[in-house]
């Protein structure tokens, strides 16, 4: 088999499994961003159905992007806080020991790390002291009162623990609905990579995949594809011997 054939095969493939999760499925043309435009392959009942040879070459771009920052041994934030992306970008992020947003983005997570890493590390202070034994010292009311504080905290910064700086690339699930946690990746010149619907606008992220971004195994196939990625250059990485 010639090269040219085993990539068509390759990108057959792909496609087939992208087809087979719905990631074709746009939103309505009357909802359309014009910057979406070149990747939408038709519409049908004024559905716009994605061209997803686009969206597979798309992807492979962000793949070998993502290769790279394993590589680099670098640091991708996940943020997905739509219903259908929750669990999903848990999951995923926690394979890689990366850090994640699956509720409200908190602003200035990125803009002014500085103030988010006071209430990172004074969750995990608090954890660390519950563990060892540490609120000991305080009251009852006091360590109610405490209790109270640290859920919300955990409640936001769980899947922040352990970031010690900004994160070096975010990958996000739907730009639109996430487009705080963007505009302030953008304003620190982070690389965004992100799943985006045919309603996003998509000048000024880096790696846009235009697919379906609503649909749980949709966003689960491309995190996956992505994570996958991620992992496999780990691997390749050399071991240093002592």
């Amino acid at each position: 088999m010639q090269k040219a054939d085993l990539k068509n095969k390759n990108t057959d493939t792909l496609v087939e499994k992208m087809f087979r999760v719905g990631a074709h499925y746009g939103y309505s043309k009357t909802r359309r961003h014009p910057s979406v435009s070149k990747y939408i392959y038709a519409t049908k009942n004024k559905t716009d159905i994605i061209d997803l040879e686009k969206t597979s070459l798309a992807l492979e771009n962000a793949s070998e992007f993502v290769k790279k920052l394993a590589v680099a041994g670098k640091v991708i934030l996940f943020v997905g806080t739509k219903p259908e992306a929750r669990e999903v970008i848990k999951n995923v992020a926690e394979s890689l020991d990366m850090p994640y947003v699956t509720e409200r983005w908190i602003g200035g997570t990125i803009s002014n790390f500085g103030e988010i890493k006071k209430r990172i590390t004074e969750l995990e202070n608090y954890q660390k002291d519950s563990k060892e034994g540490g609120l000991d010292k305080y009251t009852k009311k006091e360590r109610v009162v405490m209790a109270k504080k640290m859920e919300k905290l955990a409640r936001y910064y769980t899947g922040l623990l352990g970031l010690k700086k900004a994160p070096d690339a975010l990958l996000v699930i739907d730009a639109r609905a996430e487009h705080i946690a963007t505009t302030e990746a953008k304003d620190r010149d982070i690389p965004v990579i992100s799943l985006v619907n045919s309603d996003s606008n998509i000048k000024g992220i880096e790696y846009p995949i235009v697919g379906n971004d609503s649909s749980i195994p949709s966003i689960r196939f491309f995190t996956t594809h992505l994570t996958d990625a991620f992992k496999a250059s780990q691997n390749s990485i050399p071991v240093k011997e002592a």
